[in-house]
């Protein structure tokens, strides 16, 4: 698992203060007026001066000229040896802490846009705090034009990401702007789009590739408002999902599979092939073991293996009625072959893992691994594949 974040920071010069979303670079050369939007890291020994970079990371302290008379040069851990040109930072220079807002090389990058929600589910791995953290937006739109142009998917996670209303608009508009041939994949609980002027307003923003990602948990209404821990909540997402979709913005649907909303995995299926045929992907998607999830383990934890009837009827429906389904957050083993080629390795590399019984297996290519926080609690079958000869049995 990568650290994003870390306190660990010495400084080997005098300091200044203030916080800098910069991008990363590792040009000792790069030309003096591209030098302030930038931190240098140097990875080898400085041979030019420094002059004009907002800071200096270095690994070995022995790289930094004793001649180097420059402000603001910092020993970085070495677990940060991920960070790579193009990459983009928050750094506190007075309290010398760094966050890693968003890595060139990443398989995934997501934006966290707030921590408030306005729903409290069972299983949120992103519990919600009631807090003014309005500069998170603010710091992002500093953090948008220093993202690569390549760049071929980001995430807007949070919270609530609607709650922020206008200022998400304008994070819309930023990354249609500066990153345009860059899909978004947003998650959302959904509800807010129930107002047709939201829905609307995030329509024109006319974002070329924009997904919204809104969970659904049960066919019965009463079960999907239990998990999520709010009163009408599944009206108003199937009303949110409803209205999107009439104005042409793209909708997956995201399913969490756990104790409370397995048994009902065939009916949701059949519910949202009769009832939401034209959303543009389903997820049905494992637990993340860390937030309310390991609060509420005991109401949520099932064996992959005990729900597989459920999962493979499901999966059949959805792609019977030429609906696009995907399985994430599952290993290939506890999965029954009928439904192997639905399976995603979707987990962000930066907390994608395999366990220890995982060693010998000749598939992890192909599995979707686990999270890292998964050393709480997974599955008891985990059985790798081991080949023999020609084949490759479990």
């Amino acid at each position: 698992m990568l650290k994003l974040t870390t306190k660990e920071i010495t400084a080997l010069s005098k300091t200044g203060t203030g916080i800098g979303i910069k991008r990363i670079t590792v040009n000792q050369h790069l030309p003096a007026p591209l030098r302030a939007q930038h931190i240098l890291l140097a990875k080898d020994k400085i041979t030019s001066t420094t002059d004009g970079f907002h800071s200096v990371f270095t690994f070995d302290a022995e790289h930094v000229p004793a001649t180097d008379n420059s402000n603001n040069i910092f020993h970085i851990p070495t677990f940060l040896d991920y960070l790579a040109e193009g990459d983009v930072v928050r750094f506190d220079v007075a309290r010398r802490t760094l966050r890693t807002i968003y890595r060139l090389k990443a398989n995934q990058n997501s934006l966290l846009v707030t921590e408030r929600c306005n729903n409290f589910c069972l299983m949120c791995s992103q519990p919600p705090r009631d807090i003014d953290d309005s500069y998170l937006v603010k710091e992002l739109l500093e953090a948008v034009p220093l993202m690569d142009r390549r760049t071929v998917e980001i995430g807007i996670t949070g919270g609530e990401p609607t709650l922020l209303g206008d200022s998400l608009l304008e994070l819309l508009w930023s990354l249609k702007n500066f990153l345009p041939e860059t899909a978004v994949h947003m998650l959302s609980n959904g509800r807010r789009f129930a107002d047709p002027a939201f829905a609307k307003a995030v329509s024109e923003v006319e974002h070329p590739d924009l997904m919204i990602g809104i969970p659904i948990y049960s066919d019965i209404s009463n079960i999907h408002d239990y998990v999520v821990q709010a009163d009408g909540a599944f009206d108003e997402t199937i009303k949110g999902i409803l209205n999107l979709k009439t104005l042409g913005v793209k909708v997956e649907v995201r399913v969490v599979i756990h104790k409370q909303t397995f048994e009902r995995l065939p009916q949701l299926a059949r519910f949202l092939a009769r009832n939401l045929l034209f959303v543009d992907h389903v997820a049905l998607m494992g637990l993340e073991m860390t937030g309310f999830t390991r609060t509420n383990i005991d109401e949520l934890w099932i064996e992959p293996g005990d729900y597989q009837s459920q999962l493979v009827e499901a999966v059949e429906t959805l792609a019977r009625n030429r609906m696009r389904v995907s399985v994430y957050n599952h290993q290939l083993c506890l999965l029954d072959k009928r439904i192997w080629k639905y399976n995603v390795k979707s987990i962000s590399d930066w907390k994608n893992e395999f366990m220890p019984e995982c060693g010998p297996c000749t598939k992890k290519d192909d599995c979707g691994g686990f999270f890292s926080s998964a050393h709480f609690k997974y599955s008891s079958r985990i059985k790798p594949f081991q080949s023999t000869g020609a084949e490759t049995k479990l």
